[in-house]
């Protein structure tokens, strides 16, 4: 069953070996040459995968993978049964959001030392189950080390909370509390780094 079609991608909820599952399947662009297409949409799925699979392996939750076709440029995964994000914060506490807000921060910092920038860090590609906050939807993910990306990466989740939840103004703190007791480099170049991209966002204004 489709669920969402994307501008890349179409969700589709699928099962696979008895269990039910997200097929995530990159779709052809018209616009494209074929070849390039193709190439395109096979480098990004193997892509997305690897990403899923190092995230993982540094200790966030994501969902695990359990087939990858790259003739079909499908990846499919693990159904997460929670609660998105998004739709999770207005039912709660504030010391509720505090604790889900540095969960976030400890994660972002977890893929950050492990060299991934998620590239699209918003509530709604984070889903709460047991206990544990998922990232979801790596599509626009990369591996690199750079603190202007990381720093992207933040002000993107920053932008995010302002967008949707403007009434709690102090999540993005909670997430950079969690953010600097888990982050092993240098978490000051970052916060430096988020500024300057506000300041340019000023300007371009």
């Amino acid at each position: 069953m489709l669920i969402y079609r994307g501008a890349e991608a179409e969700i589709i909820m699928d099962t696979y070996l008895g269990r039910k599952v997200i097929k995530k399947r990159r779709i052809p662009k018209g616009y494209r040459i074929p070849e390039l297409d193709k190439r395109l949409r096979l480098q990004r799925t193997k892509e997305e995968a690897k990403l899923m699979v190092e995230a993982r392996r540094g200790g966030v939750p994501v969902p695990i993978i359990y087939d990858v076709n790259l003739k079909e440029f499908t990846i499919v995964m693990e159904y997460v049964d929670g609660e998105r994000v998004k739709e999770l914060i207005p039912k709660l506490t504030e010391r509720e959001r505090k604790e889900i807000c540095t969960m976030i921060g400890k994660n972002i910092a977890r893929l950050h030392n492990a060299n991934i920038v998620h590239g699209d860090l918003t509530t709604s590609n984070m889903i709460f189950k047991n206990g544990k906050v998922y990232f979801i939807d790596f599509g626009l993910g990369e591996f690199s080390s750079e603190t202007e990306r990381r720093g992207v990466d933040l002000h993107l989740l920053m932008e995010a909370f302002s967008s949707a939840h403007p009434e709690y103004p102090d999540l993005f703190n909670y997430v950079m509390e969690g953010y600097r007791s888990i982050y092993e480099g240098n978490t000051r170049e970052i916060e430096k780094k988020i500024e300057e991209i506000i300041r340019r966002g000023r300007y371009m204004k």
